[in-house]
């Protein structure tokens, strides 16, 4: 692991401590996993973009077609079968 220092507001340093002892884990531990998440975002997002430039493919094109099968059978009426 490396080691990250920066520099926040006291009020948020108080509130990461205060939700740190409630969730049981170390403050380390709950901005290690905060900062986690919202590089997950970030990416999902960046890759969410990336992926809006570019047409899909014919292969990726073909799944929309099978999504517009629907249900083979209707089963709705067995929702009571189990009694």
């Amino acid at each position: 692991m490396t080691m990250v220092s920066f520099r926040v507001a006291e009020a948020e340093a108080e509130e990461a401590q205060r939700w740190a002892q409630s969730l049981g884990i170390d403050r380390s531990e709950l901005l290690r996993r905060a900062l986690a998440e919202h590089l997950t975002r970030l990416r999902t997002a960046d890759e969410a973009d990336r992926i809006g430039e570019s047409p899909p493919t014919p292969e990726e094109r073909s799944l929309a077609e099978i999504s517009d099968w629907g249900p083979a059978e209707d089963w709705s009426d067995w929702a009571d079968a189990a009694g």
